[in-house]
């Protein structure tokens, strides 16, 4: 199927259409009409998509601002990261790891199995390649997207569908604090942190008590250097394994068959008895139960590979939320000051869909996530898709793929139908003179 023959045929129909289009061929842009959809960014969200659309016989165009793709996994993570969860919960659609991975993929790993993912399916970003807008044009009845080479040159496409890959992770969250500036010492998010070897012997700050920022203190540890972690909230602490499994799965399988909140409560039980009361070393439990919490708020327990035990033996401190700074020293809200000579902010991410979806309806231009929660957020307006914004992991992003090229494939069939029709019914009139 071939939306340029549409686009042709709005051309020569529409005297609207083809003033729009004499516009884009004016400005310096080039314009490039793409028969099937536009997916914005190429980590696993936009490859899993791409994947399940070309199983369907959907062709798409995948544009990525940086030179690779994965480029969170290849370019702003730490050198010690595993995935989190066992690797059968973080697999994409049709294809799964290799036989001989281990049960927590090193980052590696994982992207070198995105990286055969990619080859298998035969997907080709563009890369270096920045949407800094996308608008939906009720004149065209096509979505406009227009991307910003390296060397500036822009580039808009014209697509039917059009969808959102670039995730929850898209930029640093940089926390504003008093005396920011004054702070002698290296101040960096976690984003360019690779390995605590060039802190040892140093006093570091670990601002964030999140998967990240506990492993980050771990690894400084582990390089003898001399980490202190910023504890600001509540934060649940589970085992990485239980009874011989993976929290994660062991929680998947139990809620098939009781209540969440007494997952919750059979969960907490066990973590206790296995790491104790975590609260002594201040790191205290929020209200709702671990499950609970992730499903109102998205807010993921911490699964400990190790940090734990640094903080009971003493070798990670725990400090409360921070004050101000000075010049070689951070002062906490509970009066006290002690000298440093880093920190780290494992302070997260955030979407930054608000910056060029010129779009209300779907996403929320406060956070930049749809405004419909999970499972219902991944479909919007006019041929719009978001992947990879279900606060779910990989898990989530699959689903949403899944969805997103069965619902794009029903078009296409529909559309092509039509199309079918109507050159049948052109070629039988013709015949008949």
């Amino acid at each position: 199927m071939d939306y340029l023959s549409e686009i042709e045929g709005k051309q020569a129909h529409d005297p609207m259409f083809l003033e729009k289009m004499k516009e884009s061929s004016s400005s310096s842009s080039s314009c490039l009409c793409v028969p099937g959809p536009v997916i914005v960014g190429a980590g696993p969200s936009g490859l899993a998509t791409a994947a399940c659309l070309k199983e369907k016989g959907v062709p798409s165009v995948i544009l990525e601002r940086s030179n690779c793709i994965a480029s969170l996994w290849q370019l702003k993570t730490y050198d010690r990261l595993r995935l989190h969860l066992p690797k059968q919960f973080c697999e994409l659609p049709l294809m799964g790891f290799p036989t001989g991975f281990p049960t927590y993929p090193s980052k590696q790993q994982f992207v070198d199995y995105l990286e055969a993912y990619a080859r298998k399916f035969d997907i080709k970003p563009r890369f270096n390649e920045t949407v800094s807008q996308a608008e939906y044009d009720p004149t065209l009845g096509f979505w406009r997207v227009t991307s910003v080479g390296v060397k500036g040159k822009e580039m808009e496409y014209v697509c039917r569908w059009l969808v959102v890959a670039t995730g929850e992770n898209a930029e640093a969250m940089m926390p504003e604090m008093e005396g920011m500036g004054e702070f002698s010492g290296d101040i960096r998010h976690t984003s360019l942190y690779k390995s605590g070897e060039e802190f040892r012997g140093k006093r570091v700050l670990v601002v964030g008590c999140g998967n990240s920022g506990m492993e980050v203190c771990l690894d400084l540890c582990n390089h003898n250097a001399r980490p202190s972690l910023v504890v600001r909230d509540t934060v649940h602490v589970l085992p990485q394994e239980m009874l011989g499994t993976s929290t994660f799965g062991l929680s998947m399988w139990l809620l098939k068959w009781f209540p969440l909140r007494l997952v919750d409560r059979f969960l907490l039980i066990v973590s206790w008895l296995m790491l104790g009361d975590t609260a002594r070393f201040g790191l205290a439990r929020p209200h709702l139960g671990p499950l609970q919490l992730k499903n109102l708020s998205g807010k993921t327990p911490v699964l400990d590979v190790g940090t734990l035990a640094k903080i009971k033996s003493g070798d990670i401190k725990v400090r409360p939320s921070i004050k101000s700074l000075k010049r070689h020293a951070v002062e906490f809200v509970n009066g006290t000051t002690e000298n440093f000579d880093a920190i780290i902010l494992a302070t997260g991410y955030k979407s930054n869909v608000p910056s060029w979806l010129k779009e209300k309806v779907m996403f929320s231009e406060k956070d930049g996530y749809p405004r419909r929660p999970f499972p219902n957020g991944w479909k919007g307006e006019y041929g719009l898709y978001a992947v990879g914004f279900t606060k779910r992991g990989l898990l989530g992003t699959s689903m949403d793929a899944i969805r997103i090229a069965e619902d794009i494939q029903r078009c296409w069939k529909e559309e092509a139908k039509h199309r079918l029709a109507f050159t049948n019914s052109l070629l039988h009139q013709s015949s008949s003179l």
